[in-house]
């Protein structure tokens, strides 16, 4: 840490240079800028700068080198570790940059480092076109993108990660760089999957695909249909075609119009099928989940701008989260996660899902450090609840699902799915082999690991 006086006379500078605002934990809105998704982080920065454009970004990772400050990156502030904030180092805060810039004509859009993705859907919506982008329309698409990046279109369009083209970076040395398949393409690579390793995205293009058409069916069941709702889905994955998403889960019935409301508050079991075309698709696949006994059901075309938003999560919760991908869906192990679903917190915000993988996700380039890519499902317990008196139980619920999972895990996971579980469990979300080739990539941009505030590759 630099001395008291130099420290003062950066941050004084710093707050004349950059175009965007810079918060100390004295100035007005300090206290609302460092607050996250998670309601579990609360974590104070020495400095936030908020930064509007690349060069905030480049004068704020220079200030942060000069006083040797920590730094961790703000997009959407999604991680449920709480990765966006440091204590006591600067947090870059990117969510002024939001600008989404769509070329329908090269089916492209660059997308600024701090956009969620409801800035990058609304801004595709109106030419028909999409990529695939989170399950949550607030979450950050930089965290998202080079993380992996799974969602509900993964089957149909890939991965995030395989729809990059570009990213432009600030580096820890505070130059401005562009990977790309042409430009620095061993960084290209590190960035499907290595995350915020390698500096901080400014911008990333995405290829797009056409999407005039997407549509959706929501079930509600009874818990006591639970499994059978459960080997349905798991068949009727078995042979749908690659427009079919979605996932099976466990939740608490949702206080909506949607649901009845003497099941407000109860334990239901809830199939989720989405459809990358007209309704009428998605209705003949649907089928089989139509016709076992449901309580509620929501089924037709809704834009895909809208269905991100379906199971937005409150803001105000407490958040613990992990996963397991597995080699397949055996009967033992669908009694299993029924089981473990009536374990689970009720009522709560938690859900217990079981998403499909396969499709253009199996098919997608292995060269990239996604080893989860071959599972064939993964298990996703989503812990969330608002009272701190529950954060025992729900965590250990979260471990007790994924300890039961391992029989049928392939070891691997996506680490956006999951908080700080480790280093072992960092190198299962990239691949053994892939990591020692991360390390030495971290070591050529990174050599000092400025950017450990993630899931972090140590410099080899």
């Amino acid at each position: 840490m630099a001395p008291l006086s130099k420290a003062g006379a950066a941050l004084a500078a710093l707050r004349e240079d950059l175009s965007g605002d810079v918060l100390a934990p004295e100035d007005v809105g300090y206290d609302e800028a460092r607050v996250v998704f998670n309601a579990m982080i609360d974590r104070r920065p020495a400095v936030i700068a908020q930064c509007v454009d690349e060069a905030d970004v480049v004068r704020s990772v220079r200030f942060a080198r000069d006083l040797d400050l920590h730094i961790a990156v703000r997009g959407g502030g999604h991680s449920v570790a709480g990765m966006a904030l440091n204590d006591a180092g600067l947090v870059i805060d990117l969510r002024h940059m939001r600008a989404v810039g769509v070329d329908p004509a090269a089916r492209a859009a660059r997308v600024a480092g701090g956009a969620t993705m409801s800035d990058l859907d609304h801004a595709t919506q109106m030419y028909g076109l999409a990529t695939t982008g989170g399950r949550v329309s607030t979450t950050g698409v930089g965290g998202f993108v080079l993380g992996g990046g799974t969602g509900w279109l993964d089957r149909w369009s890939g991965l995030a990660v395989d729809n990059l083209l570009a990213v432009e970076l600030v580096t820890a040395d505070a130059r401005r760089i562009r990977a790309s398949a042409e430009e620095n393409p061993e960084l290209f690579w590190a960035l499907h999957g290595g995350g915020g390793n390698f500096g901080v995205a400014t911008s990333l293009t995405l290829k797009l695909h056409e999407l005039p058409e997407f549509a959706l069916a929501f079930l509600l069941y009874l818990p006591e249909h639970g499994r059978e709702v459960v080997r349905t889905f798991r068949d009727l994955f078995a042979v749908a075609p690659n427009e079919a998403g979605g996932g099976v889960l466990y939740l608490t019935g949702p206080p909506d119009e949607f649901c009845p409301p003497h099941l407000h508050g109860t334990r239901l079991c809830a199939a989720l099928l989405t459809w990358a075309g007209g309704e009428a698709g998605l209705r003949k696949v649907a089928e089989p989940l139509l016709a076992l006994p449901h309580e509620a059901a929501l089924v037709g075309a809704m834009p895909y701008v809208d269905a991100q938003c379906m199971i937005d999560d409150p803001p105000g919760f407490r958040n613990y989260w992990s996963a397991e991908y597995l080699s397949g869906l055996p009967d033992d192990y669908v009694e299993v996660f029924c089981a473990d679903a009536e374990a689970m917190p009720v009522p709560t915000g938690t859900i217990h899902a079981l998403m499909p993988q396969g499709g253009a996700i199996a098919d997608g380039p292995s060269r990239y450090p996604v080893p989860y890519r071959d599972a064939a499902w993964v298990t996703h317990p989503f812990g969330m609840w608002e009272d701190p008196a529950d954060d025992e139980r729900g965590i250990q619920w979260v471990h007790d699902v994924r300890d039961h999972a391992q029989p049928w895990s392939t070891g691997a996971v996506y680490l956006n799915f999951i908080g700080a579980e480790g280093p072992e469990r960092v190198i299962a979300g990239v691949g053994a082999t892939n990591y020692r080739h991360l390390e030495e990539i971290k070591r050529s941009h990174d050599p000092d690991n400025v950017f450990r505030f993630n899931h972090n590759i140590r410099p080899r």
